[in-house]
């Protein structure tokens, strides 16, 4: 699976415990102690373009949205 939430399919396999149980054996994501899957955004939980400088654990896009609340200014 890629790194969207496995979850999804709990809606599906709620009413049959003994199938969900196989699905969880086989399909539940290993934990990472390394690479890029480990950090995530805390607002949004993307594994890309994350920024993990001056404290911030956020991807990219959320900082731009976020930066003037933060008190960054863009120079031009």
């Amino acid at each position: 699976m890629t790194y969207s939430n496995y979850k999804k399919a709990f809606r599906q396999l709620k009413a049959k415990p003994v199938k969900l149980k196989k699905f969880l054996k086989h399909n539940v994501p290993k934990t990472r102690g390394c690479g890029i899957a480990l950090k995530r955004c805390d607002r949004c939980g993307r594994i890309r373009g994350h920024i993990s400088s001056y404290g911030l654990s956020i991807c990219r896009q959320c900082f731009r949205e976020t930066a003037t609340d933060l008190g960054f200014k863009k120079y031009n």
